[in-house]
């Protein structure tokens, strides 16, 4: 009875704090010990689970992610690479031509909830798991769990012995628990695309070679040690005693939501700490094709410092940038990417993989469901940023040729499809990453540059360290803006209307021109039109929807704005007065700043010839 009644209790507080906030997430602590072996590419594990139930469901199953399984003949995204359109060109069959000794595979060998053996099956990359107790709203559990592991051949991200002679990627290698949300369970098989996960405390133990240099998401709590052992492995070198010893690198990692790690016995190691006191790591085959990691540090340091001045402050103390993988990856203060690369591209991806610190790793969004809002948020600050580190570039343009493009071809979808179900890789690569750019660049159209960066930091602000959704960005705008803007949400991420708007004639008055314009295009837009006059001064219009209640005042572009009378979406045509005559103006222009993604921008001037002049008289 008095358990009962304490259920009852937390049960109606876990629930009415639900009301009130209409938020929760899960807690986790992982605990682990790695036995490395890197003569046979496989480890040996135990892992120790502490799940907090902060929801407000009692939860009679639980689920663990094993993505080694994926890099075996015939898997899920074996078969998905084989069979899409366009497969990515760094998997192709790859994964189909793989052996025993080549694949990967994560086998458990025993697991306990609270002492008790569980019933599990395991299918695909999934590990269902039978409750031996269920886990109560406010409850914990302890799951205690001994599993073996091989490291497969690097394929897609994770993996060994990559392109460029790197030992170790591990990533996505161990048995993750699956995350719980408002959704339920988010158990969905590893095909190929994006992550979700439960926001933690990692403390892991690796026993390997001590041959090898590791990079690791979060801190090194024994350093002194390494270092005594890099030491002593530099003396030994230097007397040509090869001696066969293991060491033990212990990390630990608070607030994250995932730990990867990278190892390799040919590792340069370099340290830097910038003004704002962040170390900086920095881990590469130090040869001849990575002669620009040298110019790295410097680069980096300028990425964060852009970043925390303009879009929110990284709160963790290093960041480490690894050779590795299969070109670009993010992880939680680690990235692992390619070292074969100019200068430009070298800073490119490292600018784009630490911003996802920001929007992945700190504004953890479910990526399966809205990867454009995690590569497309980070595309456009990427942007931004390299356009400080290189003024000559000409940033977001490319996603705007990328979206066009696709929209020709017509093969463009929805933007809300889940990760894995795009019909072609092309198809998910311009919407999550073009269009995720596109719909932050037009937000700085539609609100005017002060108010959308201002809203870009409360975002991060207020979102940091949780699961961010569509919804929960959008009312962090509108109560930025004062602006509705839910409409805008719904038309670029539910649809595949496109924008398309013209200037259809002028009309000579009296003493004045009226200028009708026409929405061609399904999807609503306020519409920013800029007048040059024959006297070399320029008037700058804005003309709102009606459906926004409100509009913007200034432009960084333009400066201040003559706020026009609103726009119903239902009306077709629209008149815009100028108090001028035809004869003083030069030209009219919808948005000649381009942020808005309209697919014909040929009858958005005038003069020109598609543009009708109806004199006086008529």
């Amino acid at each position: 009875m008095i358990r009962k009644i304490s259920l009852i209790i937390t049960s109606f507080f876990v629930l009415n704090t639900s009301a009130q906030d209409c938020y929760w997430q899960q807690k986790i602590k992982y605990e682990m010990d790695i036995q490395m072996d890197v003569y046979n590419n496989t480890f040996t594990a135990t892992q120790k689970v502490i799940y907090f139930n902060q929801s407000p469901d009692t939860l009679n199953r639980v689920y663990f992610h094993l993505y080694f399984n994926a890099f075996q003949k015939g898997s899920m995204m074996d078969a998905r690479s084989r069979s899409i359109e366009d497969p990515d060109r760094r998997v192709g069959d790859r994964i189909y031509g793989l052996d025993d000794k080549t694949e990967g595979y994560q086998r458990i060998n025993s697991l306990e909830q609270d002492g008790n053996r569980l019933d599990y099956d395991m299918v695909g990359t999934i590990l269902e798991v039978n409750l031996a107790n269920p886990i109560y709203p406010g409850d914990s559990s302890v799951f205690l769990m001994d599993y073996n592991a091989q490291v497969p051949l690097q394929v897609r991200r994770s993996g060994r012995d990559n392109k460029e002679g790197i030992r170790y990627s591990m990533t996505q290698w161990y048995p993750k628990m699956v995350e719980y949300d408002k959704n339920g369970w988010n158990a969905n098989p590893y095909v190929g695309r994006e992550f979700h996960g439960v926001w933690g405390d990692f403390k892991v133990n690796i026993t390997i070679d001590s041959e090898y240099v590791l990079g690791a998401t979060g801190y090194l709590a024994n350093k002194a040690e390494v270092i005594e052992a890099s030491q002593s492995k530099e003396m030994a070198e230097g007397s040509k005693v090869k001696e066969n010893k293991e060491l033990t690198w212990k990390f630990h990692a608070p607030m994250v939501h995932d730990f990867a790690w990278v190892a390799d016995p040919d590792y340069t190691y370099k340290s830097f700490i910038t003004k704002d006191g962040l170390e900086l790591n920095f881990l590469y085959q130090k040869d001849s094709t990575t002669v620009f990691w040298d110019s790295l540090p410097k680069y980096t340091e300028k990425i964060f410092e852009l970043m925390n001045a303009n879009f929110g402050k990284y709160p963790y103390k290093q960041y480490t940038v690894a050779q590795g993988g299969d070109g670009g990856m993010e992880y939680p203060m680690i990235t692992l990417i390619t070292g074969n690369r100019s200068l430009g591209s070298l800073v490119g991806v490292t600018a784009h993989e630490a911003i996802h610190s920001w929007y992945q790793h700190l504004l953890a969004t479910n990526e399966a469901l809205y990867p454009w809002m995690d590569e497309g948020f980070t595309s456009y600050a990427t942007d931004f940023v390299t356009s400080k580190l290189f003024p000559s570039s000409t940033p977001y343009q490319g996603s705007y040729r990328s979206y066009f493009s696709l929209v020709k071809s017509g093969k463009q979808e929805v933007l809300s499809t889940h990760a894995d179900h795009y019909n072609t890789n092309r198809a998910y690569g311009v919407a999550s990453y073009s269009m995720g750019l596109i719909f932050l660049n037009q937000l700085d159209y539609i609100l005017g540059n002060e108010v959308f960066m201002r809203g870009m930091r409360r975002y991060f602000n207020e979102w940091k360290y949780k699961h961010p959704t569509p919804m929960d960005f959008i009312r962090v705008m509108e109560k930025e803006s004062s602006m509705e803007l839910k409409w805008y949400l719904k038309e670029w991420t539910e649809t595949t209307n496109t924008i398309d708007y013209g200037i259809k004639w002028l009309s000579e008055r009296e003493k004045s021109t009226a200028v009708t314009l026409e929405r061609i295009g399904n999807t609503p837009m306020p519409l920013d039109v800029i007048v040059k006059l024959k006297n070399g001064k320029t008037e700058h219009y804005t003309i709102p929807l009606r459906v926004m209640r409100s509009a913007k005042r200034e432009d960084a572009i333009y400066g201040d704005m003559n706020v026009q009378e609103d726009w119903p979406w239902t009306f077709p045509e629209y008149e815009l007065i100028l108090p001028f005559t035809f004869n003083e103006i030069e030209t009219v222009e919808i948005d000649p700043s381009q942020r808005m993604a309209d697919i014909d921008r040929t009858n958005n001037i005038f003069p020109n010839e598609s543009v009708k002049y109806i004199p006086k008289s008529q």
